[in-house]
């Protein structure tokens, strides 16, 4: 549930992430070659810089990542990838948001809409959700981290705003191009986030409880376990 604040969320979406370790790697891997095409210098190239933090982030092996790198610029050959986004509704009337990397999108749409149907959404239209949804950089810590810590180091290296969750974690949100300097600036402060990532925040939230709430995350588990997508943001908020 990328994009998604609340703790007990974050949580379980790094469990599925280590549960599924080969998945990542592999979704990883193609971020990668995809970002590589804007240029092979991560020094020069943010998105390819953040996609080596994920990278080294999930151990992935230093051969495996220069060669996504030398895919991405044309150095050697390999599956053309092209990045599309769905726009759809889960349970609830829940906005969802779906970023894929394809080499097919006729097999990509088809199952991005059987998951969506199966467990009670439906795709929409370009542009039927994104309003719900900020483009942003993202930095969540843990409950029990310094706000004024966070907040002097946070604001002074650009970022818009620090908040605190009603569970107690802190999130610092930024302009996309401003991601960069704000990791470097809390990073040098010695504080380590939870989440770090640019992302699709969603502007309101859709509180979804129960039964309502445990449908929908088996819809979102059911679309990051689709091989071609590689990130899913939601309005919801799972209770």
């Amino acid at each position: 549930m990328a994009g998604h604040s609340r703790w007990a969320n974050i949580q379980h979406r790094k469990n599925r992430q280590d549960a599924k370790r080969g998945q990542l790697w592999t979704k990883v891997i193609r971020e990668v070659t995809v970002a590589a095409r804007e240029g092979g210098d991560p020094a020069m190239n943010p998105r390819l810089r953040l996609a080596l933090d994920k990278a080294r982030a999930a151990n992935i092996p230093r051969d495996t990542i220069d060669k996504a790198i030398a895919r991405g610029t044309g150095k050697l050959e390999g599956a053309h990838y092209e990045e599309v986004r769905y726009e759809g509704y889960g349970v609830g009337g829940a906005a969802v948001m779906i970023d894929c990397m394809t080499d097919n999108r006729t097999r990509t749409v088809a199952e991005v809409r059987h998951v969506l149907a199966k467990h009670g959404g439906n795709l929409g239209t370009d542009g039927s959700v994104a309003f719900n949804f900020k483009h942003c950089g993202q930095f969540v810590f843990a409950p029990g981290t310094s706000e004024d810590r966070v907040m002097e180091a946070a604001l002074e290296a650009g970022a818009e705003d620090v908040t605190t969750n009603d569970d107690g974690s802190i999130e610092v949100i930024c302009a996309p191009g401003d991601f960069a300097a704000v990791q470097a600036a809390l990073a040098k402060a010695g504080l380590k986030p939870e989440v770090a990532e640019v992302t699709m925040k969603p502007l309101a939230e859709t509180v979804l409880k129960g039964e309502e709430a445990a449908k929908m995350q088996r819809l979102l588990d059911a679309l990051e376990d689709l091989d071609d997508v590689q990130a899913v943001y939601t309005t919801a908020s799972l209770e």
